[in-house]
C-alpha cells in the first residue's frame, strides 16, 4: 500500500499540483528553479529502496535525513513542513474585502436559498474584527457564491 501511495504521489500529485505551484510562483518573479531530487537516477534509486529506509513511524525521508544530518544543522532538517499557504485571512480583511462583502451580503445569501446567512455573517464579522481566523470556512462559501454568480451570468 505504501509503495502504491508513493507511486501515485510521483505520477499525479507531484506533477499536477506541487510542481505546477512551484513553476507558477517562480515564473511570477522571473525565477528559474530546479528540482534536483527529481533527477531520474535519484528517483530510480529512491524507488528501489526498502520502505523501511524511507519511512519510520510517521517520519518520512529517513535516509535523506540521515545523510543531510552530516552536513546540515538539525534544526533545518527537523522543522515542520511549510507549504504554499497564502495569507487568505489578511487578504479577506484587505484587498479581497469588498469582493467578499458583496458575495456574503445578507440578501444575496438569503436569495440563494442554500445557506443560513446568520452563522456566515457572524463568522464574517468575527473575521473582520480579527477575533477569529474564519478564512477557511468563509472561503468555501465565497467560492460557491462566486460560482453561482458565474452560472447566473451564463444563462
Amino acid at each position: 500500500f505504501t509503495r502504491l501511495m508513493m507511486f501515485l504521489d510521483l505520477v499525479s500529485y507531484l506533477p499536477s499540483d506541487i510542481l505546477v505551484k512551484v513553476d507558477r510562483a517562480a515564473m511570477a518573479v522571473s525565477l528559474e528553479t530546479r528540482a534536483p531530487f527529481l533527477d531520474p537516477d535519484i528517483v530510480h534509486f529512491a524507488c528501489r529502496l526498502p520502505v523501511s529506509l524511507n519511512i519510520r513511524g510517521s517520519q518520512g525521508k529517513r535516509l535523506l535525513r540521515q545523510v543531510l544530518s552530516q552536513y546540515v544543522p538539525a534544526n533545518l532538517i527537523e522543522r515542520p513542513k511549510a507549504g504554499f499557504a497564502v495569507p487568505l485571512d489578511r487578504w479577506l480583511r484587505g484587498p479581497l474585502r469588498d469582493w467578499a462583502e458583496c458575495l456574503l451580503d445578507e440578501k444575496r445569501l438569503q436569495q440563494g436559498g442554500v445557506f443560513d446567512f446568520r452563522p456566515i455573517r457572524a463568522a464574517w464579522r468575527e473575521h473582520l474584527d480579527g477575533n477569529q481566523n474564519r478564512s477557511a470556512a468563509l472561503w468555501t462559501v465565497l467560492i460557491f457564491q462566486a460560482w453561482v454568480a458565474e452560472q447566473r451570468k451564463r444563462r
